[in-house]
């Protein structure tokens, strides 16, 4: 039997402790109460909360069930060999996609873009600032995050129409060919028009996001880049961007989860999918697929796909900025 070890503890005291080589802790009190709380509750309710439920819209997604019924039949992958073949649910993985590349980008370099102009956008000289006022952009630019989707969709919505604002300026600016026109009626304008509503709702949140990580980067670094002679965009692509990496990729992927659903916006914008179904998305067809054609199992399948492309998209985005720079540096580890 090893001889126990005095060791010193908070407070002068000692106590003592066996030597065998085999590294332990006791489970006091403070120990067991900090891993009940901060993990035994947030893992249970992630269990009962999110995978139970994805579970569950798995094996819906194997039956006939109609939503309204007790009785339903396993049909195997019958309702994922009907999407293959359904072609509006084609249309509107095509429309996902489509918004879930240019919303992130388009959103993260107005943000950035924003987000370098209030931090080291002011003078040249003297000590590193944003330009003049600052803080009133600041908080002016992030009032469209705080109004609910649902209130931004209707009041656009309004916007958009032929007799809206939109349409009344510029008909006054001189644009006749304005008057009544149907921004959301027309194929050619409808998808923009909502990506244009999505991207001006978040740029403020955003440009405070990036507005944080850029605070945190040294002053000495930027301070030594324009003793250099690096000018603004010198300074955002040499030294900003990779050094806020982590909270770029951080919303690439909030902004991409967001354009893959989108359904309230798309529902307050155009609630039938649009002109030929060009803002129709995954999560409009499985509403209607649900509740107005009484398909639960089909659409327990088209939210399976739903989850299984977010979960994709989440990879890619990892793996690019992992392969572009974003490895970890393991002679600094």
């Amino acid at each position: 039997m090893t001889a126990p070890v005095l060791t010193e503890v908070p407070g002068g005291r000692r106590k003592a402790a066996v030597r065998d080589g085999r590294p332990g802790r006791k489970l006091t009190f403070d120990y067991v109460s900090f891993m009940l709380v901060f993990l035994v509750v947030p893992l249970a309710l992630f269990l009962v909360f999110v995978i139970w439920p994805f579970g569950q819209a798995v094996y819906y997604a194997l039956t006939d069930w109609s939503g309204f019924s007790a009785d339903y039949n396993i049909i195997g992958l019958e309702n994922f060999a009907k999407l293959w073949d359904d072609k509006l649910f084609k249309k509107a993985v095509q429309n996902n996609i489509l918004l879930a590349i240019i919303i992130p980008i388009v959103t993260i370099t107005i943000s950035l873009t924003f987000a370098t102009m209030m931090t080291i956008g002011g003078s040249r000289h003297g000590q590193l600032r944003g330009i003049r006022n600052s803080s009133f952009y600041r908080v002016v630019s992030f009032f469209p995050y705080v109004i609910p989707a649902i209130v931004i969709g209707l009041i656009w919505s309004q916007i958009y129409g032929p007799s809206g604002l939109l349409n009344g300026t510029l008909t006054r600016a001189g644009f006749q060919g304005f008057e009544n026109f149907a921004w959301l009626g027309e194929q050619k304008t409808a998808r923009w028009a909502v990506m244009f509503v999505i991207i001006w709702g978040f740029v403020g949140f955003y440009m405070v996001l990036f507005i944080a990580a850029i605070k945190g980067v040294p002053a000495e670094i930027y301070e030594a880049a324009r003793i250099d002679g690096a000018g603004r965009l010198r300074m955002s692509t040499a030294v900003t961007i990779p050094m806020i990496r982590d909270a770029i990729q951080t919303a690439y992927i909030y902004l991409g989860i967001l354009a893959l659903d989108a359904f309230v916006y798309m529902q307050a914008l155009a609630p039938s999918g649009g002109p030929d179904n060009s803002t129709l998305t995954i999560s409009q067809k499985l509403f209607r697929t649900a509740f107005t054609d009484g398909k639960f199992g089909y659409a327990s399948a088209m939210g399976v796909v739903l989850a299984v492309v977010t979960l994709l998209f989440a990879a890619v985005v990892f793996t690019v900025n992992w392969i572009t720079g974003g490895k970890p540096d393991r002679k600094r580890q």
